[in-house]
């Protein structure tokens, strides 16, 4: 039997709402200032940034939501009428001690909480629950105790089966023990990850990943592993002690815990409860499509149009319970209005549409899939329209088992992939191998974190909530009405919900059919005289696989063979052939050995010698192993005033030829004795975390501005390098860099081919030469890294 209800009128009442920031409190704030003139509202606000509450107030009303009641009573009377009917109180739910509300609120809406589905156990106790206990008892001591509206969600129930009806939950799970153990699981999991055998593992796993771009990037990333685990752990122990109670998820765990705190703390006090299922994009109020931020449907319809979500281990005949925010607005006002008599049981009222007027998933996706068809998104290349799936409905067991599957797979294949060299082809590959894994992890989240509401057999009556609709005056039905029968599914969906939430996506994708992304990577315009500096911007570039197709290992033989005659190449290159397993360990272990150990082949070179041999001859095949895009790219930022700098483990003698192109140069640096190089380095060679160090010292010496500057590297050893410029590219990456720099989503470049080839450099400046240099300017092949030791 249904209850009887007497809707009064708030105009004259006093509200206090918390939430107002969030989504269905902005539509609750706009509706009682739009809807409700008399009404005098106070809403809690935590500041946030530099300003305060009153600030954040302020910037709320410029909101979209409010934009249709702006435009009617025009911008400056409806902040001067928001500033008059509206009281800010600053401060946080959970630390209300020194907040004082107002002692004549007639009714107190409380709607702040977390929506997320699978929060840290911890955080989740402290939004749902915490605060809301932390204002009932600050209310509670009220001399004359308000109504209060607590906002909960139906899925409370969401563990049984069949027809839920609106009232008091059956659970005697104690909220206060639960609440208790929740707020403290952090330090318990915190302890645990400090033990050494946990923090042993996160080290070594981030030296086999992260080590070749320097400790200290390794360390960070084995910290950060740490913090994860923290974080997977506390989401795990929610999700586990939720599922273990019967709960679906931590979210409506915690919901359902507040709900009986609520009854507790406020037993023989009037009390309703209002429990909104999927809220979704406004039906007609502020204005049809109205939406701030993604919601619970809104990220499968997403991953759905982008072609990441090809299936789902759904039922078809599920009913998805969605309610256009509008309707929940109504009818939680209602509910406002009519308090439960002194002393009588709470009031209980589910708002959905699944009793009344039924939405399945196989409907939701005929909608859905409908849409895109029509009007499908643009690929993320710019190139072409993704093609929406044609979903199955499989099940949940062959889904979980295609799923494990297929990540098995990918991993095996990002392992084999992570061995190979960045060229070309397997950037590619990697980038296939990219999508397939968002792909599977999309499918993963959504199957875990959904799964339990698109398999669900439950529909949750909605008997009280109809009869409260009826209850509505006739001269407020049609504007204040809340009867989910009145939506028509086709329009919504397809013609007002889809077009709202992928707006933002196509305008960040190029916009619809037959357009083009803009380039993110073009430069500012230019102006300033070339090498000066605009705003302090440099322009920073690595050398070798980066501007120029070749290594230490190419130089030196340019070098060597333009130093030789023809007949003496082969001893020379045998030489360097037997050292270079040596070299090969040397690099897996730390790129700074690497160069230690071969710039010893330079002992004994005569320094004026080598700088002329680079001049006449070698610089010639420096030069045409340069690679245009480069040239053209370093060009570009002098010319808009950038300052371009050069870091390079080369020897700084063999750069000299590219010294016009940059405003600064660091290489490598080979000490020498009478004119005579040593093979010892000067100076540590400046390489992975090191060029990170350098350049933050040369940029505080410059005035340069990193946040606004651009980097260019093609090596992960780079990696410490380009995180510390505002604008990295990952240039010709290797594979590493590259599985990085996607994502981390940098922009990635694949600078084309050199001006000559790699046997066609030295043929036209050293085999044309009729005279070669004289021998002694590098030393005779055989010598190895020990050689020469203690002279």
């Amino acid at each position: 039997m249904t209850g009887t209800y007497r809707i009064g009128r708030l105009d004259d009442a006093h509200v206090l709402l918390t939430g107002a920031t969030g989504f269905i409190g902005q539509a609750l704030l706009e509706r009682l200032l739009s809807g409700h003139p008399g009404t005098r509202v106070t809403i809690v606000v935590r500041p946030r940034g530099n300003g305060g509450a009153a600030d954040r107030f302020r910037r709320l009303l410029r909101k979209d939501v409010f934009r249709a009641w702006r435009e009617q009573v025009g911008d400056e009377a409806a902040f001067a009428e928001a500033e008059r009917r509206v009281t800010v109180v600053e401060g946080a739910l959970d630390r209300l001690e020194d907040v004082e509300f107002p002692g004549d609120v007639d009714v107190a809406i409380h709607c702040a909480s977390s929506v997320s589905f699978d929060p840290p156990i911890d955080e989740a106790f402290s939004s749902n629950v915490s605060g809301a206990v932390a204002l009932y008892e600050k209310l509670g001591e009220q001399e004359r105790p308000p109504h209060i509206v607590h906002i909960s969600t139906a899925y409370v129930s969401s563990g049984g089966q069949g027809l839920v009806r609106e009232g008091r939950l059956t659970h005697d799970v104690d909220w206060r023990r639960e609440l208790a153990q929740g707020l403290a699981a952090r330090d318990d999991v915190e302890r645990a990850s400090r033990r050494p055998e946990v923090l042993r593992k996160a080290l070594e796993k981030a030296g086999r990943d992260h080590g070749k771009a320097g400790p200290q990037i390794a360390a960070k990333d084995a910290e950060e592993a740490r913090r994860a685990w923290v974080e997977e752990r506390l989401v795990e122990h929610g999700a586990t002690r939720a599922e273990i109670l019967g709960f679906s998820d931590v979210y409506t765990f915690t919901k359902a815990m507040s709900e009986r705190a609520v009854e507790e703390l406020w037993a023989g006090r009037p009390l309703s409860i209002v429990r909104p299922a999927i809220v979704e994009s406004a039906l007609r109020h502020p204005y049809p499509g109205w939406i701030d931020g993604f919601k619970m449907a809104d990220p499968l319809i997403i991953a759905y149009g982008s072609g990441l979500l090809r299936d789902m281990p759904g039922q078809p005949d599920t009913v998805m319970d969605v309610v256009p925010v509008d309707l929940v607005v109504n009818a939680t006002l209602a509910a406002a209005a009519a308090p439960p008599d002194e002393g009588a049981e709470p009031h209980y009222f589910h708002v959905g549409s699944g009793a009344t007027n039924p939405l399945t998933l196989r409907d939701l996706y005929k909608h859905v899939h409908s849409y895109f068809r029509r009007d499908p998104l643009p690929e993320s290349s710019g190139r072409g329209h993704v093609r929406p799936p044609s979903w199955t409905f499989p099940g949940a067991a062959r889904v979980e088992f295609a799923l494990g599957a297929g990540e098995r797979a990918a991993n095996i294949a990002d392992k084999l992939l992570g061995q190979l060299p960045g060229t070309e082809r397997t950037q590619e590959w990697a980038s296939r191998l990219h999508k397939e894994k968002r792909s599977l992890e999309t499918l993963r989240k959504y199957s875990d974190l959904y799964g339990v509401y698109t398999r669900t057999a439950v529909v949750y009556d909605d008997r009280e909530l109809r009869a409260l609709n009826a209850a509505l005056p006739a001269d407020r039905a049609a504007e204040h009405g809340f009867d989910p029968a009145g939506i028509d599914w086709y329009t919504y969906l397809e013609e007002v919900h889809c077009p709202k939430v992928t707006a933002p996506l196509r305008a960040r994708t190029g916009g619809r059919r037959g357009t083009r992304k803009p380039n993110p990577a073009a430069l500012p315009p230019g102006g300033s005289p070339a090498g000066g500096t605009a705003g302090g911007t440099a322009a920073v570039f690595d050398l070798d696989g980066t501007i120029i197709a070749s290594d230490i290992v190419e130089s030196y033989v340019w070098t060597r063979l333009a130093s030789l005659p023809r007949g003496r190449w082969a001893p020379e290159l045998f030489d360097l052939a037997r050292n270079a397993p040596r070299y090969l360990l040397a690099e897996r272990r730390d790129r700074g050995d690497v160069m230690r150990s071969f710039f010893r082949r330079y002992e004994g070179a005569h320094v004026e010698e080598l700088r002329a041999l680079v001049a006449e001859q070698v610089g010639d095949a420096l030069l045409h192993r340069v690679m245009p895009e480069a040239v053209r790219r370093i060009r570009a930022h002098r010319a808009a005033g950038h300052r371009t700098v050069l870091i390079t483990g080369s020897l700084d003698l063999l750069v000299e030829p590219l010294r016009p192109l940059f405003d600064d140069i660091e290489a490598t640096h080979l000490a020498e004795r009478d004119g005579i190089l040593t093979g010892f380095l000067r100076t540590p060679p400046i390489v992975g975390e090191g060029r990170a160090a350098w350049l933050q010292s040369h940029a505080r010496e410059r005035e340069l501005d990193l946040g606004a500057s651009y980097g260019y590297a093609d090596s992960y050893s780079d990696r410490p390098l380009l995180e510390v410029v505002g604008k990295p590219h990952a240039v010709n990456p290797d594979t590493r860099l590259f599985r990085h720099a996607k994502r981390r989503h940098w922009q990635i470049a694949r600078w084309g081919t050199h001006t000559a080839s790699r046997w066609d450099a030295l043929a036209g400046t050293v085999i044309s030469h009729t005279r070669p240099r004289p021998v002694r300017a590098l030393p005779a092949a055989g010598r190895t890294a020990s050689d020469g030791e203690g002279r």
